[in-house]
């Protein structure tokens, strides 16, 4: 997955506004009320509205009388047909923006439904797939992550699932990103410690692809080996709840997805979209468990790269190690991560049926990320990866 828009050009894009730190969700209604907005969709899913979470926002909102209706109907790996019928929604509350509170599926479900009421043209869903030619700017949409892991709230990419083909297609367009983001670590406390591994070891997949894939440049490596260092240094506080931990993961995760964004990833991912297409597997498990195989297969290629990752993992005297060594290093630094906030360890520990390996690798060979990977990729190669993934 190659951004740049020339030989020479590297293009980055941001959020308009971002806000960080606690207490970072009250400058939602400052937002809303300078830039004008009237009426907001709330795009999240029924679990964060029964556990309190979406209340913290609206009810600022109620406090200040700003107007919203609740579009909760977003499941993990979000469908087309739910995509669907948040247009419907939008369109049934009389909406003009968008606050999409949760992790990676309902900011991904806000981005398609913005774009869809902006550029009906590709009201089908499906057309939206890869770098679609919309022409106006998705409704905007304010962002609020209550995971540390995903970054969709400030990437210009988003994943929707296409049931009837058993799929998962990548859709990338600047014109979906959202204008405003809030990263507020007080709204990422009720994440159960399962969720917080899970996101956050997706956030360490993105901060390593991103730093490593065919079109890394210096600013996005500046960001993404920092994302590293912060990741290491909390997630494990972050899995039991330590307040320092969520906030030091919540930026973590954020700065990797300013990277990965604008350089795109490689095939982690490309092995991870069929998984959850196929099985409904979590994401964040999906890259997880598949993040140190595919750093074994790509190691020749990624230069003297796996020596910084080992460093900022926090492994000691790497400068005295040679090749081999840092890159096992930096290999075996991400395994004791995972190992320690109880991630599985192979395909098999999470539902992947063996019979199914060839046609994940179809899946994988077709997908968007597999282009960007430092190594380039053949159908056998990745068969391999998923068969050492499979039994470990």
């Amino acid at each position: 997955m190659r951004y740049a828009v020339g030989m020479s050009a590297k293009r980055f894009i941001l959020n308009e506004t971002s806000y960080h730190g606690h207490g970072a969700i009250n400058e939602i209604v400052t937002e809303v009320k300078n830039r004008g907005f009237a009426k907001a969709l709330v795009v999240t899913d029924a679990d964060l509205v029964r556990f309190g979470v979406v209340a913290k926002v609206t009810d600022l909102l109620e406090a200040a009388g700003c107007a919203y209706e609740i579009y909760d109907k977003v499941k993990a790996n979000p469908s087309v047909a739910v995509v669907e019928g948040g247009v419907a929604a939008f369109k049934a509350a009389g909406a003009d923006y968008m606050i999409a509170i949760g992790g990676g599926s309902p900011q991904d479900t806000a981005k398609a439904i913005g774009i869809i009421i902006n550029n009906p043209e590709f009201a089908d869903v499906v057309s939206l797939e890869g770098l679609a030619p919309t022409k106006n700017k998705c409704v905007p949409v304010i962002a609020v992550a209550t995971t540390a892991g995903t970054a969709a709230e400030t990437t210009i990419n988003y994943v929707i699932t296409d049931e009837a083909k058993r799929r998962k297609f990548v859709c990338v367009d600047p014109h979906d990103i959202p204008v405003v983001a809030v990263v507020d670590p007080d709204m990422m406390s009720s994440m159960p410690a399962g969720l917080t591994a899970a996101t956050g070891m997706d956030a360490l997949t993105h901060a390593i692809e991103g730093y490593t894939t065919l079109a890394a440049w210096e600013l996005a490596d500046t960001l993404n080996i920092k994302a590293v260092e912060l990741i290491a240094k909390n997630l494990r506080k972050a899995v039991v709840n330590d307040p320092d931990g969520r906030e030091g993961m919540a930026l973590g995760q954020y700065m990797t997805g300013m990277a990965f964004s604008n350089v795109g990833l490689g095939v982690v991912h490309g092995m991870a979209h069929p998984l959850s297409a196929f099985y409904n597997t979590p994401h964040g498990v999906a890259n997880a468990v598949l993040l140190p195989y595919v750093m074994e297969y790509n190691a020749p290629y990624t230069g003297e790269k796996f020596r910084e990752i080992a460093r900022a993992m926090g492994v000691q005297g790497v400068d005295a190690m040679s090749q081999e060594e840092y890159r096992k290093a930096a290999i075996d630094a991400v395994k004791q991560l995972s190992i320690d906030v109880k991630i599985p360890q192979t395909l098999a520990e999470i539902g992947v049926k063996e019979e199914d390996l060839a046609a994940l690798t179809d899946a994988a060979m077709a997908d968007v990320c597999t282009g960007g990977n430092p190594r380039p990729c053949t159908w056998d190669e990745i068969l391999q990866v998923y068969k050492t993934a499979y039994n470990g």
